[in-house]
């Protein structure tokens, strides 16, 4: 019997997260972003565990101020804004911070798929350093930076990954794309609340 489509496994994709006039909903983008997180565990390398755990890490500190101010943490957009209103260091605005890496962490998964997709003979580990050194790297200290780059040559050969994802692989990569095209628009989205409300920089 053959293997259900990667898309077809997922709880939420980022075509079906909630996008208002009031901003993103939060739990919707939460629920998306723990299932992008399962992209990794198809990787099938245990380098990848590092990225992984920096994405669920932040997706828990997230949740948390979402549990706790179900209201005002109802999209990203109010959850900066209350956070901000109510601690006025940014460094103690937990939620804010986390949401920030979070966002930082889907900015570089995506441009390395999306820069492999749009480069069919390259393959996926000089896509993912390439996006990372597009994202993630200058943000991240001379001890954090040998992990990652670890983790990219640890990449599976395209070959071995599209073939994951499921098949006919006619189906699949409009799927994935979509998918892509979904969360880069929230990223870039978030890029300009960020900047705009002085939260940080994605």
């Amino acid at each position: 019997m053959a293997q259900p489509q990667f898309f077809e496994t997922i709880t939420k994709s980022f075509t079906e997260v909630t996008i208002t006039e009031a901003g993103v909903d939060t739990a919707e983008f939460l629920e998306a972003a723990e299932n992008l997180v399962k992209i990794f565990g198809l990787f099938g390398n245990p380098a990848f565990v590092v990225v992984q755990n920096d994405l669920t890490g932040n997706i828990a500190k997230v949740r948390a101020y979402l549990a706790h101010n179900p209201e005002s943490g109802k999209t990203l957009e109010s959850l900066l804004a209350a956070e901000k209103a109510s601690i006025p260091k940014a460094k103690d605005r937990v939620a804010t911070d986390a949401l920030m890496w979070l966002l930082r962490g889907l900015k570089f998964t995506s441009l390395g798929l999306k820069i492999n997709l749009d480069n069919p003979n390259e393959e996926l580990s000089e896509s993912f350093t390439k996006g990372y050194e597009g994202s993630l790297k200058k943000y991240h200290g001379m001890m954090v930076r040998p992990v990652f780059y670890l983790a990219m040559k640890a990449c599976p050969y395209r070959a071995t990954f599209y073939p994951k994802l499921g098949e006919p692989q006619s189906e699949v990569l409009p799927k994935l794309q979509a998918w892509l095209k979904a969360l880069q628009d929230i990223v870039a989205k978030e890029e300009g609340v960020f900047k705009a409300g002085g939260y940080g920089e994605i």
